[in-house]
């Protein structure tokens, strides 16, 4: 089997399909807080699941997944979207997910640890080069909107 011979081109598709995968999949939830669940659902979820200030944390929780998502697709402030979202999904462990156990199957912290650490590989590497903000990269005053 061969491997991709360029890596100028293969680490920026790497993330490309990273961001807009992922972002696709917190666009979807944030979509789903909003729509099928309502705020107010989503609060009393969150209420019954002991998760501190509910209507706040579900407020927060939809904006987040919602807004991050659409940041990730599109690759503007896709840093901070992924910052923001890997707390997102620590919370959702550590408040939810964690004594579940490990398997999503039995309401455990597999899928949600994948997402976790899949946000910070985002923070950490940025969005790349195919992204809004990987097109504006070295422009002035563009730094921020990575």
């Amino acid at each position: 089997m061969s491997y991709p011979q360029n890596p100028t081109l293969s680490a920026p598709l790497g993330l490309l399909l990273l961001r807009v995968g992922l972002g696709i999949v917190f666009l979807m939830h944030g979509l789903q807080k909003f729509n099928e669940w309502t705020l107010d659902g989503t609060a009393a979820n969150f209420q019954q699941m002991g998760i501190p200030s509910p209507e706040l944390s579900a407020a927060v929780a939809a904006y987040a997944e919602l807004i991050g998502g659409i940041a990730l697709i599109v690759g503007v402030l896709s840093r901070l979207a992924g910052l923001v979202l890997a707390i997102d999904m620590f919370g959702a462990i550590y408040f939810v997910h964690g004594s579940q156990g490990f398997f999503a199957a039995d309401g455990g912290y597999e899928s949600v640890l994948v997402l976790a650490l899949a946000s910070l590989a985002v923070f950490l590497l940025g969005p790349g080069r195919f992204a809004i903000a990987g097109a504006l990269e070295g422009r002035r005053g563009w730094g921020a909107f990575a």
